[in-house]
């Protein structure tokens, strides 16, 4: 019982953060974004379901065999719940199931000038502010914002450092790496976030 009333209490933090970091984010960008992962996340359409209005979604494939699947069930999901989906590094297939955009892993990122004008929205994730700076993209997602368990995360600078990187930039920019229900908090009322396991 007291871990089903922590787990709506926190699920209830993060519904309270994502609709104020909608306030910061001019339309058609979400306040959040739910970024999928096929080892974390092996059901995402069930966890759409449970994410609270305001919240995009990130499908990242990675080649899987089934992705036009999921990709079809996220689309249908996404649209029942006013969502945009963005598909990870994969144009083709975003247009194939009709969706809202495209995100760009860093390496990928000058894909993006090709396919400007195609979709909606299109972000990429960046780790530098010489990354960001560059961005084509409508939207870039930076880490390491606070201390993460992935592998691939850096070191974290903080809410207070990324504040100030806001405020310095004309970009529109998501907060990534350790984002859950408390330290989405710390942002939201500046800027968006994106999270895997703080949706979970």
């Amino acid at each position: 019982m007291a871990c089903s009333r922590r787990l709506g209490s926190e699920r209830r933090k993060m519904a309270s953060a994502v609709r104020e970091a909608s306030r910061q984010m001019p339309w058609p960008l979400p306040g959040a974004f739910f970024l999928t992962d096929p080892k974390r996340t092996p059901d995402p359409v069930k966890i759409v379901e449970t994410l609270p209005p305001g919240t995009g979604v990130i499908y990242r494939h990675f080649g899987a065999e089934d992705r036009f699947d999921i990709a079809t069930k996220l689309r249908k999901t996404c649209f029942k719940y006013g969502f945009p989906l963005l598909i990870a590094n994969d144009p083709e297939l975003a247009i194939r199931i009709r969706a809202d955009g495209v995100h760009w892993p860093e390496a990928n990122a000058a894909k993006a000038r090709k396919w400007r004008g195609r979709f909606l929205i299109q972000t990429q994730s960046i780790h530098s502010v010489s990354g960001m700076n560059n961005s084509v993209c409508d939207a870039v997602l930076f880490s390491t914002v606070f201390p993460s368990n992935s592998p691939s995360a850096g070191k974290a600078m903080g809410a207070t450092r990324f504040r100030r990187l806001i405020l310095k930039s004309d970009r529109l920019v998501y907060a990534l790496g350790g984002v859950n229900a408390s330290t989405a908090e710390q942002i939201s009322g500046f800027t968006g976030f994106a999270a895997i396991e703080g949706f979970l």
